[in-house]
């Protein structure tokens, strides 16, 4: 199960590469997760699915 894991998290995004895809900083990434307004998983650090990123600019959206 380990290695099953450690694949799926290759298809998620750190809080790193979530702040460089929307301009914020990694702290302000942390505080909207905290604030469960982006959607994560901690497995030791936070971990983003690219669908969790997608709805949270969705939901950013004025239209």
């Amino acid at each position: 199960m380990k290695g099953t894991l450690t694949m799926d998290l290759k298809d998620y995004l750190t809080v790193s590469e979530v702040a460089k895809r929307i301009h914020l900083t990694e702290e302000r990434v942390r505080e909207l997760i905290n604030l469960k307004q982006i959607e994560a998983v901690k497995i030791g650090r936070w971990y983003v699915h690219p669908d969790a990123l997608v709805k949270f600019i969705e939901s950013r959206r004025n239209v």
